[in-house]
């Protein structure tokens, strides 16, 4: 299953598509891993939500891997126009499994190069 691991660290975000992610299935929102899964090595990296292939999000509140229809009032997975506005809507579990297809990450301890330097994205804008 690919993979895309979105990584925010200090107002940059990077990109970064993982073919086999054996390693971060079973992850729940909240856990922290070792950024060598995804080629940072020196990171450790903490699960912050992500979407399915259908486009719903994770919620950290819906335990597992299931797909629920919840009554939101704000929050992720809802924006409402008006204060007060309820709407049913429908999110995606906690834990990531073969469905997901975008995990969103932040950064928790750095490595010793810059994550820019070890994808090289800098390379790529320049040309």
């Amino acid at each position: 299953m690919v993979y895309k691991v979105v990584v925010s660290d200090k107002g940059e975000s990077h990109q970064i598509e993982i073919e086999d992610g054996v390693e971060i299935n079973g992850l729940v929102i909240g856990d922290e891993f070792d950024g060598k899964v995804v080629g940072l090595d020196g990171y450790t990296l903490k699960v912050t939500g992500g979407s399915d292939k259908n486009g719903f999000t994770m919620k950290k509140d819906v335990p597992g891997t299931r797909r629920i229809r919840s009554l939101l009032s704000s929050g992720v997975g809802y924006n409402p126009k008006k204060a007060g506005v309820k709407r049913r809507k429908t999110v995606r579990g906690n834990t990531i499994a073969d469905d997901i297809v975008q995990v969103n990450t932040v950064v928790t301890s750095a490595g010793s190069k810059p994550i820019a330097e070890i994808l090289g994205s800098n390379d790529e804008e320049e040309e």
